[in-house]
């Protein structure tokens, strides 16, 4: 029982109360009220859940049928984010240098992203003395780290190894850019550079909805624009560009698929979530604010926007004990999209694995699986 409700019913049944320091009976008619206030109490509390109606997505029996309803699919997706500024065709990259680092070259750049804000981000080009390599979009996590940002390609923070030197010496280019309020971002919210970590998350994610747009949709909007710039650069083959991530990192990696199909592949770890499963389990604490994006639940769940990714190969890797994505969500996700791979008649490319008694992290085996798996799907074409 809720402190509340609690209150309530002490105050009801006991037979007395505290006015001006003196103890007096309850007066009959306000136990009368209150015991009415307290019937409504579980009212309340269920209609809060039984109002969520989620428009089921229903996958039709032909591939051309689908076809139609996935163009549908990816306008409302692109609408919900919010009134977007268009983005520019080409992105125009500031390179502010270049550093050996024995087995790659890394470069430093930022971009304006047309939108009020500098974007910084890492460019690595390994040097195997090959003229085109196969690219990673490399997506940093949240984990409250806000001063990580990109630069957690350099570190094992919750890696096994480290990301930029494991990638590179697969011979993977690797690009990485801070996300709103994170690494060099933070500090630069509306708010002021005093105002740094969640709360300067919360700001500007009131900011952008000031302005009819979400933050998940103005970091995607970046995430895009990086991704045209990886995709210019000459050293880079386009036709074998990958993107990969844990948890914020996860789901901005499938959220990318979903709405870009150059990304020819992915690997998400530890962000498999199904809305209306994180509101039933009472885990919506789990995700920031960042991750919200108003009224796509009156549209569809995310098994609508994993869907797009078909019938590209994908690898999700999810602990059973992760509390942001409840594994009864999971397998739902896991049903539906099934069903559209098997349209394409690619139901191997779909891969999904729960693993037992794990929580949110990056295992080791995690790891080993999403390297071998960039292997197999970069190197093999």
């Amino acid at each position: 029982m809720s402190p509340p409700i609690f209150a309530i019913v002490l105050y009801i049944y006991h037979p007395s109360y505290f006015r001006n320091g003196r103890i007096e009976k309850t007066p009959a008619f306000m136990r009368t009220i209150l015991c009415l206030l307290l019937l409504q109490c579980p009212i309340l509390i269920i209609a809060q859940h039984v109002n969520l109606s989620v428009p089921e997505l229903v996958i039709p029996a032909r591939l051309k049928q689908w076809q139609t309803q996935r163009k549908t699919i990816r306008e409302t997706l692109v609408r919900v984010l919010g009134d977007l500024p268009p983005r520019p065709k080409v992105t125009a990259v500031r390179v502010l240098g270049h550093a050996d680092k024995g087995s790659y070259i890394q470069e430093k750049f930022e971009f304006d992203n047309e939108a009020g804000a500098i974007v910084p981000g890492y460019l690595l080009i390994p040097k195997d003395g090959k003229a085109k390599h196969p690219a990673i979009y490399y997506c940093h996590w949240h984990g409250g780290n806000y001063d990580l940002g990109k630069s957690e390609i350099f570190g094992t923070h919750h890696t096994p190894e480290v990301p930029a030197e494991v990638l590179t010496q697969h011979g993977f280019a690797v690009i990485a850019i801070d996300t709103y309020c994170f690494g060099e971002r933070s500090g630069k919210g509306p708010d002021g550079p005093e105002e740094i970590g969640s709360a300067e998350e919360l700001t500007t994610s009131k900011y952008e909805l000031w302005l009819g747009r979400s933050l998940w949709g103005m970091m995607i909007r970046d995430d895009l624009m990086a991704l045209e710039y990886l995709l210019s650069r000459p050293e880079i083959d386009s036709h074998r560009v990958a993107v990969t991530g844990i948890s914020m990192g996860a789901t901005r990696s499938w959220w990318l698929m979903a709405l870009d199909e150059r990304i020819q592949t992915g690997v998400a770890v530890d962000c498999l979530t199904r809305y209306q499963e994180l509101i039933a389990e009472q885990k919506m604490k789990a995700h920031g604010i960042y991750y919200y994006v108003p009224g796509i639940l009156k549209e569809f769940d995310s098994e609508a926007v994993i869907s797009l990714i078909a019938p590209r190969p994908v690898l999700f890797m999810t602990g059973d004990q992760d509390p942001g994505s409840p594994v009864t969500g999971i397998i739902k996700i896991e049903n539906v999209v099934k069903r559209v791979y098997k349209l394409y008649g690619a139901e191997n490319k779909f891969r999904n694995i729960i693993y037992p008694q794990t929580a949110h992290v990056y295992t080791p085996d995690m790891w080993n699986k999403m390297l071998n798996w960039m292997d197999v799907q970069l190197k093999s074409q």
